[in-house]
């Protein structure tokens, strides 16, 4: 997977697609990304005795990896994941503009 936290991401299918957020939080087990502004779902929370009333509160759920792409940061359009070696470390390399990122 070539997504990292913090990286800015668009939605290229399901529901929300055309949407753009920053990456929150990365599942390599399960291949699912956690983005900020996407998928917002409610959860219902049982009432305890710290919150007598109880209540729901709105979640942001996992989406497949696949189903987003990093923005260039040069283009800011949605680009490919490449790899090269500078200065003897890996960096990622955006194929469209081919910017580090």
């Amino acid at each position: 997977m070539n997504l990292l936290k913090g990286d800015k991401v668009i939605v290229i299918a399901g529901k929300d697609k055309g949407k753009t957020g920053t990456i929150q939080k990365v599942d390599p087990k399960t291949n699912r990304v956690v983005v900020e502004g996407v998928n917002l779902r409610k959860k219902h929370k049982k009432p305890t005795q710290q919150n007598p009333e109880g209540s729901v509160v709105e979640i942001y759920a996992p989406i497949h990896a696949s189903n987003v792409m990093l923005v260039d940061p040069k283009t800011k359009k949605p680009t490919r994941v490449g790899h090269k070696v500078a200065k003897g470390k890996k960096v990622r390399v955006a194929k469209a503009s081919g910017t580090e990122l």
